[in-house]
């Protein structure tokens, strides 16, 4: 399954001792020892190099950094989420939401009869940014920016590029095709941080009390906040909890182990999700720590008691981009408690990553001050307590119903086309799922999944004592 560059591996004569190759050494030994494809990449074998002198001559084809890790990688239909970063300080930033963001969630999809052309449109405004403070909404459509007509070759350098300041050119769907409407809308970059818990509250229909979620990233630097949301729906006593995960393209796995103890309370100590690492990893853990293999429900984050409503069946709303840790929670649940998902297919991301830094034991500690490289490469594919986890192409939902732009609706209102479908089947009015009678128009990306930061399950560390074990 390996899919490595050609490369010559001989190098004739002695190594040029001028040669800086500390990067491409951190690169092949990390990935050595933590990708989870690691037997599959014969340039990563464990025997593949004879000594140091033999390794150094290989990784001196690869002057730039980013060529060799992609040629360690295996193909990538099969490896879709590894990367790696040359600031790990942006990196260590995104992972909790933080980012250069002009506060404008979107959407792109093809423009119709185009294969190359594409439109955006407005999924929601994060609170506190620049755009929050425009004439911008929910729903509404834009075609170019700048003057330039979005594609699927420019589309990156138009809304990702490194202007801190850029103009959305505003447009209709006519019935036909996406067209400008005149409008534009000038939007400014800023260093923002996003409180993942958009909406929260609690709607009552006859006799349901029903918690409503909107959660858009498992950012570890929110646990608390998040404990406290669910504090308030235990307050208010909430018979069903609906868990709008449509945009959140995942995070901590711990803090997606904590949202499952905060959704149940009942399951302390049973295991949510079991770990499954390359074979020296594995190995290492079952001799030194099987329990380091297994995620637990708990009832604590640190010292402080997690707030558990005792749910007993969850509806949970998802989109294409719902991603990684989202699809841990609806997996990892399933074996417990009656989950009803509600949406579209998921993203299908069943694996996790680690970030690993140049360093004795690749962890944050005594980093090599002469760079600031770091990789996030998938390390391990997470299953559930009845050990599925083959989920590649996404998990389908129960209920099919697709968001359509011209009926997207108000997030957190009752009408809303997703969460009125979940009110309807709590409540036993609505018999059977109908698809909204909006335009479809294809999906190509979002700006979630167009940054690798902020579409990930990643682990908080990695097991200590390991690097002294392998040594």
């Amino acid at each position: 399954q390996s899919c490595q560059k050609d490369t010559d591996d001989a190098v004739v004569g002695p190594i040029n001792p001028t040669v800086n190759l500390e990067v491409q050494n951190f690169i092949w030994k990390g990935l050595n020892q933590y990708y989870l494809w690691q037997t599959d990449v014969t340039n990563l074998a464990d025997n593949r190099f004879a000594s140091q002198t033999d390794l150094d001559a290989f990784l001196i084809n690869y002057k730039v950094p980013q060529d060799l890790f992609d040629a360690l990688r295996v193909s990538p239909t099969i490896d879709r989420f590894s990367w790696m970063v040359d600031d790990y300080v942006t990196l260590e930033q995104s992972l909790q939401g933080t980012s250069k963001n002009s506060g404008v969630e979107f959407g792109l999809s093809y423009k119709p009869n185009s294969t190359t052309e594409v439109f955006g449109y407005v999924r929601y405004i994060i609170a506190g940014s620049n755009a929050a403070t425009k004439d911008i909404k929910r729903g509404e459509m834009f075609t170019a920016v700048n003057g330039t007509q979005l594609t699927i070759n420019n589309y990156e350098s138009l809304l990702f590029g490194s202007n801190d300041s850029y103009t959305l050119n505003m447009a209709d769907y006519n019935g036909n095709t996406v067209t400008s409407n005149g409008k534009t809308v000038t939007l400014t970059k800023t260093t923002l941080t996003e409180n993942p818990i958009l909406i929260k509250n609690v709607i009552t229909v006859g006799s349901k009390k029903i918690g409503y979620l909107m959660y858009n990233g498992f950012y570890s630097d929110f646990d608390s906040q998040l404990n406290t949301a669910f504090g308030e729906f235990k307050s208010q006593g909430i018979t069903d909890l609906v868990l709008d995960l449509r945009y959140n393209g995942g995070g901590s796995v711990r803090t997606a182990t904590y949202l499952a103890s905060m959704i149940t309370g009942q399951f302390t100590g049973k295991v949510f999700a079991k770990q499954q690492w390359n074979s020296k990893i594995n190995a290492y853990y079952e001799k030194n720590d099987p329990n380091g293999l297994r995620n637990f429900f708990t009832d604590k984050i640190g010292t402080t008691p997690i707030n558990s409503v005792n749910m007993t069946k969850v509806y949970i709303l998802t989109t294409k981009s719902t991603a990684s840790a989202s699809e841990l929670i609806i997996n990892g649940l399933k074996p417990h408690i009656n989950v009803v998902q509600i949406g579209d297919v998921t993203t299908g991301k069943n694996v996790g990553s680690l970030t690993l830094y140049d360093s004795p034991d690749f962890s944050a500690t005594n980093r090599n001050t002469k760079h600031k490289y770091a990789m996030q490469p998938i390390v391990l594919k997470i299953v559930n307590s009845d050990g599925f986890g083959d989920y590649f192409n996404g998990l389908t939902p129960t209920h099919e119903l697709k968001e359509t732009i011209s009926t997207y609706g108000i997030l957190g209102d009752v009408n809303e086309p997703l969460l009125k479908l979940a009110i309807a089947k709590i409540t036993g009015t609505g018999k059977s799922a109908s698809q909204n009678s909006g335009k479809q128009f294809e999906y190509f990306k979002d700006s979630k999944s167009m940054n690798p930061y902020r579409n990930e399950m990643y682990l908080e560390k990695a097991p200590a004592g390991l690097q002294k074990a392998l040594d």
